[in-house]
This record gives C-alpha cells, structure tokens and sequence, in this order.
C-alpha cells in the first residue's frame, strides 16, 4: 500500500472520529473546525499525488509523500502550541478564582464572627 494512500484513510477515520465526537458532544463545534479543515487539506494532498510531486519537487524533497507528515507534524506542532496557550491563560483564570473565592471566605468568617 502506497503512503498516499495509507494517509487517506487515516484522515479519512480522523474525519469520522471528529465528526462522530461533535455528534456525541465530545468536542465543541468551534474546536472541531479546525480539525476538519485540516482533515479536508490533508484528504486533498493525500489524494492529489500530481500536487504533491509538483510541491515535492519545488521544495526539493526526495520523497513528496513524505511531505504529508511534515504537514501533519507541522499541524500538531501549532495544536500543541495553541493549547499550551490556552492552559495558560485557564491557570491564570483558576489562579485568580482561588484568590477571589479565599478572599471572600475570609470576609464571609469575618462577618459571621461578628
């Protein structure tokens, strides 16, 4: 089995299993976008084998196939990236909940103390 062919089914079960989680409420709709369009452009390059050797041999690559794993790394590097970002800003967001919540327990003790 060729890779080309190998990295269409494996978007193509990408594609299911994202649809299938939005389906079941697994996974938001506004984070499931991103992940079909990714799915529609690597269908799109898996399928396409003229695009991809044209691309391949413009970037000099040996293989083009391969070019299609260095998209989906590429792609994976910018998720982790963006979720990284995203469990930053919720710890600072529970950060200052927690300090909100111990402040006002404190004012809450006061009160009752009186």
């Amino acid at each position: 089995m060729e890779v080309t062919y190998f990295s269409f089914i494996l978007v193509v079960i990408l594609f299911i299993v994202v649809i299938e989680s939005v389906r079941r409420g697994i996974l938001e709709t506004k984070y499931s976008l991103l992940w079909i369009i990714v799915c529609l452009f690597m269908g799109f390059f898996s399928i396409s084998e003229r695009f991809i050797n044209k691309l391949g041999e413009f970037l000099g690559v040996f293989y083009p196939p391969s070019l299609l794993f260095l998209f989906g790394l590429l792609f994976i590097i910018v998720l982790v990236f963006d979720l990284t970002r995203r469990i930053s800003k919720l710890n600072k967001a529970l950060t200052n909940l927690t300090q909100e919540y111990a402040i006002m327990k404190k004012k809450f003790e006061e009160k009752d103390t009186d």
